[in-house]
């Protein structure tokens, strides 16, 4: 579950990075086809999904090891 939500935040910080370099990555570019508040908008939900992965997958790791 970590690995899931550091893939999400690497790509939902880098394609806001790479938007200001007016580059973006080849997987999402597809995310600005609706406009650019919806592609910032999927931009901030993988980031916060991200985290959330990244967050509950060591929270579920703790309890594994506890176990």
């Amino acid at each position: 579950m970590r690995e899931i939500g550091k893939t999400l935040l690497f790509f939902g910080v880098g394609s806001m990075v790479l938007f200001f370099l007016n580059m973006e990555f080849i997987i999402l570019t597809w995310v600005d086809m609706w406009g650019e508040g919806i592609g910032w908008g999927i931009r901030f939900a993988m980031v916060i999904a991200g985290i959330a992965c990244f967050v509950m997958g060591g929270a579920a790791e703790e309890e594994f090891e506890e176990a």
